[in-house]
């Protein structure tokens, strides 16, 4: 079972009560054809319109064909048209992660890599906190990758200088280091580079209006001098490395002012870059790669579908404000597809000024749009997509893609729990949401890599509850060898993962993951039984070998009754806005609460949040990078945040908050939402002795769905 409300429906719904006759104003004057035809709308419901969205973009109705074809890169025969984006640094602080991380990419079928620049490779300007080039096994990858089948290629890049800030003779030294990197990656065997000149990299700085203000022949009087920095990198590589060796443009193609909304005047347009694209050409680039260049927020650059982040507010710029994707932007974005190919207009502009290969990044994902991305390349809007998130999620993607094998691919939940991210102690604590693997094999906790041992003899093994957690514990264990029977006691798999899709929306793609995860349980020969509410005699029947328990956690209560004017409701019994009354109060501060109040906000509600814990704690179990989006919004829109307060009294149409200053204020609330943290749920096995029992998830410790499907894994792999 599964209840959705589609976002279409709803703005639908809100475009209703549109006038139909003209009206006469006080002073006799007729209003304006446009004013008739004006919903009445409040001003969260027009937020929530501003950019309408489009969710039937998905067709699988094609051959992809044209994905699938091959594409000339320089003098390289590629196979298909999906490239790995140079992403991945952090893999290098153990050589045999470094090398696996890259190497299973072209096991599963990627056949152009790129490797994010993390070495120590200048000799003017060396940076001592890298590794140095000679600790860096780059021959064995290359050869690695090449006896698959691949090529590989090397990102140079540097955020330490500023084009005002550099002499002439520093920027002639800076330059001949990236020639030199260049010269000894090509010894080392790699086929290419790629020259960063995009987002805070010093190319870029040369390249801006906005940030160039030299008065040499690298300053902003002209294209040739604000490309100069980097088309002689170009000329001075392709002379010491020879033709053949593939040397790729990384640009901004588009800018705007993230910070300074609409304050774009010196922000590069894609005119401009298309100047630049000609230049790069003529200086010998072979193909180029383009991306989003929003001034103000670094992130946004190769991970712009934080801009459709969190429910009704698509075009939030983390800042409070919206963007009107009809007009910021040059108004050249695809932009009703919560970021999906979001670049594909504007990389074709480029592509038409050029004859070199031209692609695109920000969730550039076949396997998501097929038709599309198929389409896209048979229209010539690209020649390539730049991907890294979709390939992590999913290292088999390209070979799974080709066989048509959808719902085998893990999808990328667009989470960002993968990039800077911090755990409840404030750490930095990067890992995929999906794919347990990625950022913990061979490490610490998982020697092994990310393959999981074969089971050491038989065991039989009982999971009990089909949330994320248990499906997920249940996959591995049978992925394993092991004989492994799942319980739910429900009538469906799946958890709060249905719930969660409903109120977060399409955009993080939780119904893609739960269709990945029940098509697991088949693949693995996982037994599924659902509508079974497991016991502990029951389970001392069947005398399991091990037992896993995935039962979720348990919600705690306010003890506050419902009064005729104030309806008392637990979180998960809102399924829809129209459940709840226009006065609302959520009581909690975790991602359930905060995701909660951002759905109830689009349908035009007004929302209040009192939460037992300090302002800093709201939204834990997010992301850093969704919470930077969402909380800005929550606040401009009106969302009153009561931090260290709690609810003292339920009136008939109010509620008395406590509040951290030591005083009670009362405010009008027709519905109180029960979103408190969830509490762990272990008592099943207390009453299991002698048998192996593990406890997963919110049963173990709540958290996120994240840490849910970490915690199946991992005890999954130990049993």
């Amino acid at each position: 079972m599964s209840i959705k409300i589609s976002r279409r429906d709803f703005l639908k719904g809100t475009a209703a009560g549109a006038m139909g006759l003209a009206v006469t104003g006080l002073l006799g004057k007729e209003v304006p054809a446009y004013a008739e035809e004006a919903p009445v709308l409040t001003p969260q419901e027009a937020i929530a319109r501003l950019n309408p969205q489009d969710y039937d973009y998905r067709s699988r109705d094609t051959d992809l064909s044209h994905v699938f074809s091959p594409w000339k890169l320089g003098p390289l025969e590629i196979k298909h048209r999906m490239v790995k984006s140079a992403a991945g640094s952090d893999t290098g602080r153990n050589p045999e992660e470094w090398l696996h991380y890259y190497e299973d990419f072209a096991k599963g079928g990627v056949d152009m890599i790129w490797i994010e620049d993390f070495v120590d490779l200048y000799d003017n300007f060396p940076n001592t906190r890298r590794p140095s080039r000679d600790t860096v096994p780059f021959r064995e990858l290359a050869d690695r990758i090449h006896a698959l089948g691949g090529h590989v290629g090397y990102q140079l890049s540097t955020m330490s200088f500023n084009s005002h800030d550099m002499t002439l003779d520093d920027v002639h030294m800076l330059q001949a280091d990236f020639i030199g990197a260049a010269v000894y990656l090509q010894s080392q065997g790699l086929d290419a580079v790629e020259i960063n000149a995009a987002g805070n990299n010093v190319g870029q700085t040369f390249f801006s209006r906005l940030r160039n203000t030299r008065e040499d022949e690298y300053g902003p009087q002209s294209f040739e001098n604000r490309a100069r920095f980097v088309t002689e990198i170009v000329e001075g590589i392709k002379e010491k490395c020879g033709k053949d060796f593939v040397v790729q443009v990384l640009m901004n193609v588009i800018e705007e002012d993230d910070q300074n909304m609409g304050d774009s005047s010196l922000a590069t347009t894609v005119e401009e870059s298309c100047v630049f694209a000609k230049l790069l050409e003529a200086a010998g680039a072979d193909s180029l790669h383009l991306r989003l260049g929003p001034i103000g927020r670094h992130i946004c650059q190769f991970a712009s579908e934080l801009y459709f982040t969190g429910y009704g507010i698509e075009g939030t710029n983390g800042y409070g404000a919206q963007f009107d994707f009809s007009r910021h932007w040059q108004g050249k974005l695809v932009a009703n597809h919560s970021g999906c190919g979001l670049l594909l207009n504007i990389v074709q502009e480029v592509k038409q000024a050029v004859s070199i290969p031209c692609g695109g990044v920000t969730y550039m994902d076949p396997a998501h749009a097929p038709k599309m991305f198929d389409d896209a390349i048979a229209e010539g809007k690209l020649d390539f997509m730049m991907m890294t998130r979709s390939l992590c999620c999913e290292p088999e993607y390209v070979n799974k893609l080709r066989e048509f094998r959808y719902d085998e691919i893990a999808p990328c939940t667009r989470c960002l729990h993968c990039h800077f991210d911090y755990d409840e102690d404030g750490n930095t604590y990067e890992h995929c949401r999906v794919n347990v693997a990625t950022q913990r094999a061979w490490r610490e906790v998982m020697p092994e890599g990310p393959i999981p041992l074969p089971a050491d003899g038989e065991k039989k093994v009982m999971v009990v509850g089909g949330g994320p957690g248990g499906m997920e514990a249940a996959r591995i264990a049978a992925e394993r060898g092991y004989d492994v029977t799942l319980y739910e006691k429900k009538g469906f798999l799946g958890g709060l993962l249905p719930f969660a899709s409903v109120i977060k929306g399409p955009h993080e793609n939780l119904e893609d993951f739960l269709a990945y995860l029940k098509r697991q349980q088949e693949i693995k020969g996982v037994k599924v039984v659902t509508g079974k509410e497991v016991d502990a005699d029951f389970i001392k029947a069947e005398a399991p070998d091990v037992v896993i328990l995935a039962v979720g956690g348990l919600r705690d209560t306010l003890g506050l009754e419902s009064t005729a004017g104030t309806k008392v409701m637990p979180i998960e019994s809102v399924m829809k806005a129209d459940l709840v009354g226009q006065e609302v109060t959520i009581v909690g501060g975790s991602c359930q609460a905060v995701d909660m109040a951002q759905f109830l906000n689009a349908h035009g509600k007004h929302v209040t949040i009192v939460s037992p814990d300090p302002k800093d704690k709201l939204d834990k179990g997010q992301s850093s990078w969704v919470k930077t989006f969402t909380l800005p919004m929550l606040y401009s829109r009106g969302t009153r945040l009561w931090p260290n307060a709690k609810i003292k009294a339920v009136g008939d149409g109010t509620v008395t908050i406590g509040s951290e200053a030591g005083v009670d204020v009362t405010i009008a609330c027709d519905t109180v939402i029960e979103a408190m943290d969830m509490l762990p749920n272990k008592a099943l096995a207390e009453g299991l002795d002698g048998i192996e029992v593990y406890c997963v998830g919110d049963c173990e410790k709540p958290w996120n769905i994240a840490e849910a499907v970490t915690a199946g894994n991992l005890t999954a792999r130990k049993i």
